[in-house]
């Protein structure tokens, strides 16, 4: 696979959907640690007469879970890792990017989806409130269309870099 490189003097555009890529990765990192604390809990709980089971934790977990794969699905996007599978020989720069641009196409497909059908999630669950520990539902539901807003974004990104390469732009 090859390293999308960056210009030497990148757009501001550019300079911003890096520093969002970088904050989607320190989220990341801070989700899988957080959500070491009630899954931890809720194990010490069930074998412990020490800790009270807290049921809490579980809707906390799920939610800390639910975000870690959407966001670990942006940063996936981005780093061109996620929805890709290389199964052809080896191919020519432009044949390769014709490839990506059609692999690309359909994740702005899915991200279309996620953003159509994540605004009717969110807004079904906008006024409710989750069951035990009574968090706004609509912070879970939110996360459907930032994913496919951020897919957009990147997969959008990727497609002009693929499509200079096709009509033989130097980067």
């Amino acid at each position: 696979m090859t390293e999308i490189s960056m210009p030497p003097n990148p757009s501001l555009w550019r300079r911003a959907t890096a520093a969002y890529a970088k904050l989607l990765e320190i989220l990341l990192a801070a989700c899988v640690g957080i959500l070491v604390i009630p899954v931890t809990l809720q194990i010490i709980s069930r074998y412990t007469p020490f800790i009270p089971s807290y049921i809490w934790t579980e809707e906390m977990a799920r939610f800390l879970f639910i975000w870690t794969i959407m966001i670990g699905a942006m940063v996936g996007v981005r780093e061109a890792q996620h929805f890709e599978i290389d199964v052809w020989p080896d191919l020519s720069r432009r044949s390769e990017a014709a490839l990506r641009i059609v692999a690309r196409v359909g994740v702005l497909a899915l991200a279309l989806v996620f953003l159509w059908a994540g605004g009717e999630f969110t807004r079904f669950a906008w006024n409710r409130t989750s069951e035990l520990a009574d968090l706004p539902l609509w912070l879970i539901h939110v996360a459907w269309p930032v994913a496919g807003v951020t897919w957009i974004v990147f997969a959008g990104e990727q497609i002009v870099d693929e499509a200079r390469i096709l009509v033989g732009a130097k980067r």
